[in-house]
């Protein structure tokens, strides 16, 4: 009965076509999936050039920038040149005897001061006549007579010499030392190394200094 029914029903399939109608509509169900499966090709994308970007109306006169890549590279500083004013290709060192017969003729006129001032003898080495022009100056001296070392101050010291002339310095108290003022002192007087000074005390800023050079003139 049931293989009958099986064949009547086919029978009837076939006189409407629903069988190819069937096959039709499968084959259509199937096409989709396809092409999912081997995908939809995509056109490769246009490189956006920088010309062809939207410029503003403000900038529409003017020509288009130009953008290039820099190759990576160190580039060279160019060199700063510095003037210098220490020539210190004519420096003359005193010997040792001269030095020495120097300093015993200011350590004589020291002796002959008749003032009472307080002093001290100061031999010229070429740091203090050349190049820097930094005069330091005995520290037991200074905290004697120009500060106490509780209360340190830089000031104005004022260099008087055989003439008369006035020279105004600047002292350093933390530094113990002659600086602004002082260059113009050395080279007035043309001071060299193996030179000695003698520094008198006459007013509590004010040294009368008197010269003794290395050659043997005063």
């Amino acid at each position: 009965m049931r293989q009958k029914r099986m064949e009547e029903n086919k029978k009837r399939m076939e006189e409407l076509n629903l069988t190819k109608l069937a096959l039709a509509v499968r084959n259509v169900s199937l096409k989709p999936s396809a092409q999912m499966k081997q995908g939809k090709s995509r056109s490769p994308r246009k490189p956006i050039i920088p010309d062809e970007l939207r410029r503003s109306s403000r900038n529409s006169g003017k020509p288009s920038p130009v953008y290039k890549e820099v190759p990576a590279g160190i580039q060279e500083k160019p060199r700063r040149y510095y003037k210098t004013h220490r020539d210190l290709s004519n420096r003359v060192y005193a010997d040792h005897e001269s030095r020495v017969d120097a300093i015993e003729r200011a350590d004589e006129i020291e002796s002959k001061l008749e003032n009472g001032f307080p002093s001290f003898v100061k031999p010229m080495l070429q740091s203090h006549v050349t190049g820097g022009y930094w005069l330091g100056l005995p520290r037991s001296f200074c905290r004697k007579h120009l500060y106490s070392p509780k209360s340190k101050s830089d000031k104005q010291i004022t260099l008087i010499d055989k003439d008369g002339d006035k020279w105004y310095t600047t002292f350093l108290a933390d530094k113990d030392g002659l600086s602004g003022g002082w260059r113009g002192f050395a080279i007035a007087h043309e001071l060299v190394d193996g030179d000695a000074l003698v520094f008198e005390l006459v007013e509590p800023t004010k040294f009368k200094v008197h010269i003794v050079k290395v050659n043997g003139k005063n």
